[in-house]
């Protein structure tokens, strides 16, 4: 059977993780001179109680390419192929680290996907690819129906204030600090696997009205869209949205998950979004 493997910025379920036998690679927070493993040393209130009061905003970075070994060393023991979804390359170092990884075990078939998002639709391609190597299908169909999903995906999501991504240097300064005086709440979308702004409205409540618009739009009904509904310490307004959005897509599946802390780091508290397949 195919082995899947992916990383903690997929906000992949653990009861789903642990079901299909999936390793779920931390990514790493740093906070000044400490480091933690994310999920695995750090979780979501940890990190936010952090966050709210450190004066340094934390750094991230992709998985050290050892964290990978242990993983492939023992999948790989079966002579399966081993398939590795990740974030998107210009949003994070993931891919690299496991491309490095790879290299130490040549004789294994370890197939590595740059899936171009993060968050809920990574989430939903693991998902599925997990149930299709539990059915018996093989690497090469998993692969090509993957690619298919990639090119549906769809993320939109918004940000509570700018100050993080400011901080994090996603916006410039000036920018920031008029968004804020203005209350602009910015909705920004994935394109080509990189973060890009789509439109503004003047408050949190407008923006979320029109990121269900856009699924209304975009979103298939005839086909399950495999909604994901992302938030940063916001879970009150995620099962609103959730309840929202199953009143008018009836039956689709809707993940509600906590956004992780490497990709809250810049978001920021507060932070909400909406993905689906189109």
């Amino acid at each position: 059977m195919v082995h899947i493997v992916t990383d903690t910025t997929s906000g992949l379920p653990q009861e789903i993780a642990k079901k299909y036998g999936i390793p779920v690679i931390p990514q790493v927070i740093n906070f000044g001179t400490e480091s933690y493993l994310e999920c695995e040393e750090m979780d979501s209130k940890m990190f936010m109680d952090k966050l709210l009061s450190s004066t340094e905003l934390p750094r991230t970075a992709a998985p050290p390419p050892e964290l990978f070994h242990p993983h492939f060393e023992r999948l790989a023991a079966d002579g399966e192929p081993i398939l590795c979804l990740h974030p998107s390359t210009k949003l994070s170092g993931t891919v690299r680290s496991a491309t490095i990884a790879k290299a130490e075990f040549p004789q294994a078939d370890i197939r590595i996907m740059d899936t171009e998002t993060i968050g809920g639709p990574l989430a939903w391609m693991v998902i599925r690819a997990a149930e299709w190597a539990a059915e018996g299908i093989d690497a090469d169909t998993i692969w090509t129906r993957l690619e298919d999903m990639k090119a549906r995906s769809r993320v939109y999501f918004t940000v509570d204030t700018l100050e993080y991504l400011q901080r994090g240097g996603r916006i410039g300064g000036a920018k920031a600090l008029l968004g804020n005086l203005l209350q602009i709440r910015p909705i920004l979308t994935i394109k080509e696997g990189q973060i890009e702004p789509l439109t503004n409205e003047r408050t949190r409540k407008r923006a979320l009205k029109r990121i269900v618009e856009l699924a209304c739009e975009l979103a298939p009904r005839n086909r399950d869209p495999m909604f994901s509904i992302m938030h940063a310490a916001a879970p009150d307004v995620a099962q609103e949205l959730a309840q929202e959005i199953g009143g008018l897509f009836g039956n689709a599946h809707i993940l509600i998950m906590d956004l992780v802390p490497a990709i809250v780091t810049h978001g920021g508290p507060g932070a909400m979004g909406v993905s689906f397949f189109a």
